[in-house]
Parts: C-alpha cells; structure tokens; sequence
C-alpha cells in the first residue's frame, strides 16, 4: 500500500459562520453579543477572589439591590477558581450562577473553565435564555468562552428514553455577552468549533457500547465525520492486505473476533507542498476482553473505552482538519476487537510483525502495545514524519502513578516533550514526563524472541513504552502517552470535561499543532 492508494474525499471548504447566532449540537442555540445590561432572567457571572469580585457581578448586584453581595457572604462564598454558587430567586433574576475563577489574571484556560461550567448549567436547565456576562478586554474572552460551554454542555443521550411530560432541558439559547459582541462567534466558528466538535466525535466513539462500535463502524463513523472536508485522505487496510504487509501485531490480537481488524489512516494535508506531517497514532481496542489472559468481570464494561488513543488520534486530524490549519497532520489507528476464542492468540505464542522484528506474548491482556508494533511501523514507513506520537490507554500502572490528574508521558525527545507538556497545560489536558530507562530492555528480553510484550512486575508503564519504542527508527522524535487515568471520568467531572468520555488528547494535539507548527 502506497500513498498513490489513498483517495482524497470531495473538496469544500469549511464555512467560516459570521451569523450572530450559531446551532449548537447540545440543544441550545449559541449566540453572541455586546456586553451590557441584563435586569431579569437566568443570568452566570465570574467571580474573582478577592475584594473586587469584577464589573459584571457588580452590575448584577445593583441590579438585584445587594441582594447578590448579601447571599454570597451568607454563603461564606469566597470566588476561589473552581467553585460556583447557583443562587434562585436573586432580587428580579429567576437564577444567578457564580463562578469563583480565583485572583489570577484571565487565561484562555480559565475563560474556557468558565464557560464550562456555564455550559454543564445550561445543560440541565429549563431556562429558555441564559446570559453570561463577561466585561474583560480580551479580544478572544468570548470565543473560549463558547468553546468551553461547547465542551462543558456535552451529553450523549442516544439510549435514553424521552421524559414525557417533563419541561424539555437543554433547549432554548445560551448567550455570550463580550465587548467583542458579534465578532467573538466569528472566530468562534473558524477556531474553536471544529475543534469542540471533534472533543464530541472521540467522546461519542468512546461512549458507544463495545457491540455498537467495532473496526469496520469506527471506519464508517470516520468516513461520515470527515465528509466534505478538504484536503483529507483515507485509507483502510483490511486483513489481506495486512497480512501482505506482515502485521503480525495487529492480526495476533483480532483473530480472536469475529469482527476483523483494520488499520485506519487519515491525512491532512494544509501545509505547503512536501511537508512532513506529524503523525499521531492510536490504540483502537474496541473492546478488551484480555483475551485468552482473561479480564476479571468486575469493571470490564469500561474496556469499550479502549479505543480512546484512536479516537484521540482521529478527532485531532479532524479538529485541525475543520479549521483548515496550515500543516500536515496524519492519524493511525489501529483497530482491533480482543476477544478469546478457539482462534485467539495464546500466552507464549512468537509473533512477528511487518518491521520483521519479533515478539513473544506473555499476556494477550497486553495487546495495546501490540497492535501498535505494527502502526508506528506503518506511520514512519508510508508518511516520512516528522514526529510520531502514540496515544493509548495502556497501563494501570500509570493510574496507580498519576491517578486522573496527569497522562503519563514518555519521550525521545526534550524538545518534543516540552511541547507537549506546554500545549497540556494551555489545553487542559495536562502531561507528567516518565522515564524511560535503559533496564526496561533487560526485563524484556526473551530466550525465543527478539523481546517479550511485558510480564514483569514493576514499572509496568514504563516497560509499556520502551516496547513501544523498540519500533521507533533511530532519529525519529517520538513520544507515547499513556491516557489510562485520563480517558474516562466515571463520577466527578471537570467543567470542560463532564462525567464520562473526556475525548482527552484532541484538544492537546490541537494546541500542540497551534502553538509549535503553525
């Protein structure tokens, strides 16, 4: 397979929306406009901590005659950046959210919290209008603004049977009030929604049950989502013509389904003639079963998410894709269902994959790292990058490590590092850099093979991506992220990230392509 193989898809260009108001796909239309008065109605203001709590919640306050100023010293509501007060009933308002956002200066990441947590209100709010005030000079304040209400707002309610009767939530329109006004959905709209509706893409992939979404329908969802898109290419390789190729790797782990594995490959091309792209490659496990090295039943539900690094990988080109960014970017995802069977791969079995290097299994529970042998292969061969990053949910170890505050990040690179972990920290998504020591070679050698895929106790993150990154040619910048802990959110959401799939590495990739490639 070569890159003459690949066909683009229809041209047409990604509107830039100037409209003032902008449908949203959460239920409620998105609108923006000058700041000013509002008297009545549901209404969300910041808070800064401290003495001057901001011009818009003195506004409010006026308005309401104290009655703002007096609920929040009862309350002992002190404005510290993650906390909110819904206040009913406040002087002529029906509803006032307060959003502590600390004593900070305003950032693009704070801006964005805040309109999160605007947006998980609105979400679940019979309002018909709600208003958030925002009286900062920032040129942007209200494009992040949207794009974390966007991000905060998400539900997927496919499997949900409708509440008869019952007041629609959700529904109506959710206003930006900037000095920006109108402009501020202008750049919304060429920025940060395609980035927002990429976050939804990986999220819903993720969300699906393991039964709706498997290889060839993560194909299909892909080929729907970048329809009309351009400058995008596709390829799919099936099983013939992975076995031509030798991927051993991928083919071990999805012949024990009867749904059969692919190797998806998207490409963007928005930068100038012959650019190296950058290559972002993700596990697509469908559902992990273990395999034969059988999961314990308790949680396995959750190993439909185990396909987050491909949906990651995906949404990204696809976000980067949408706003049409001057650079070449491409997606891998290796996809592949991990069942047991009388056709499944074994412990002890020697695989060989398409870079002709071997491998001996000693759990096929440890086939993310498999399946990728054959995808950074795949990536470096056909695209020539000029970096490869690898997203998967691959170890337990790295929660035990970082729990769901940090991903794990592992690199050859400092510079690649450093940017990543700066586009983490802007984005939200944030990164703790690992070691990748020279030992982990030693602990995976193999009396049989060239490596064994693990079976060693202790840094078992860190043995994860060293086997990954005996596929990486020498001199090729790369880095594996390690996005166990921070894929899904079972209970305590964040305000740009509720309970659930967070879609986590789009918005990281997204800021690392804005901020050290454009």
């Amino acid at each position: 397979m070569t890159r003459s193989a690949f066909h683009a898809r229809a041209l047409l260009a990604v509107l830039l929306l100037a409209a003032v108001v902008l449908p949203a796909w959460a239920g409620r239309n998105l609108a923006f406009e000058p700041y000013g008065a509002v008297a009545g109605g549901t209404v969300a203001v910041a808070m800064r901590e401290g003495d001057a709590p901001g011009a818009a919640f003195d506004q409010v306050d006026a308005a309401s005659g104290g009655a703002l100023r007096r609920a929040v010293g009862a309350m002992d509501f002190e404005g510290k950046a993650g906390t909110q007060l819904d206040l009913p009933g406040i002087g002529a308002y029906d509803r006032v959210l307060v959003v502590g956002i600390g004593d900070g200066a305003a950032s693009p990441r704070m801006l964005e919290d805040l309109g999160g947590a605007v947006g998980q209100m609105a979400a679940g709010s019979t309002a018909p209008r709600i208003e958030l005030l925002w009286d900062g000079d920032q040129s942007d304040a209200g494009a992040h603004l949207a794009f974390g209400a966007e991000l905060g707002r998400y539900r997927f309610d496919r499997y949900r049977s409708a509440d008869a009767g019952k007041a629609p939530v959700g529904r109506g329109e959710l206003v930006i009030r900037t000095p920006a006004g109108a402009r501020a959905g202008e750049v919304y709209a060429a920025q940060w929604a395609p980035v927002a509706a990429a976050v939804a893409f990986a999220r819903d992939l993720v969300t699906e049950p393991g039964g709706a979404v498997w290889p060839e329908e993560f194909v299909a969802r892909t080929r729907e989502a970048f329809a009309g898109i351009a400058n995008v290419e596709i390829a799919v390789l099936d099983v013939a013509a992975m076995e031509r190729l030798g991927m051993g790797g991928i083919l071990s782990v999805g012949q024990g389904s009867a749904r059969p594995p692919r190797l998806l490959a998207v490409r963007y091309r928005g930068g100038r003639g012959g650019d190296a792209p950058i290559a972002f490659v993700g596990k697509g496990i469908t559902f992990d079963s273990g395999g034969i090295s059988l999961k314990d039943g308790d949680g396995m539900w959750r190993m439909k998410y185990d396909m987050s690094g491909a949906a990651a990988a995906t949404g990204a080109v696809l976000a980067i894709a949408g706003r049409r960014a001057p650079v070449d970017v491409v997606a891998v995802a290796a996809l592949a269902e991990n069942m047991p069977s009388g056709t499944a791969g074994r412990p002890g079995d020697v695989v060989r994959t398409a870079s002709g290097r071997t491998f001996e299994v000693m759990s096929t529970d440890a086939e993310g790292r498999m399946v990728l042998t054959d995808a950074v292969w795949y990536a470096q061969r056909e695209f020539s990058p000029r970096a490869v990053i690898d997203i998967a949910t691959l170890t337990g170890s790295i929660v035990t490590a970082l729990g769901d505050e940090y991903a794990g990040l592992f690199s050859n690179d400092d510079t690649l590092a450093a940017q990543l972990q700066a586009a983490g920290a802007a984005a939200g998504e944030e990164l703790w850099r690992m070691p990748l020591h020279p030992s982990y070679a030693e602990d995976l050698e193999s009396p049989i093979a060239d490596l064994r895929n693990g079976g060693v106790r202790g840094a078992g993150a860190g043995i994860g991506a060293h086997f990954i990154g005996s596929w990486i040619e020498d001199g090729m910048p790369w880095a594996h992220l390690d996005i166990a802990g921070m894929a899904w959110r079972e209970s305590e959401g964040l305000p740009t990230s509720p309970a659930g799939a967070t879609g986590f590495g789009v918005r990281l990739f997204d800021r690392l392509v804005r901020d050290a490639h454009e």
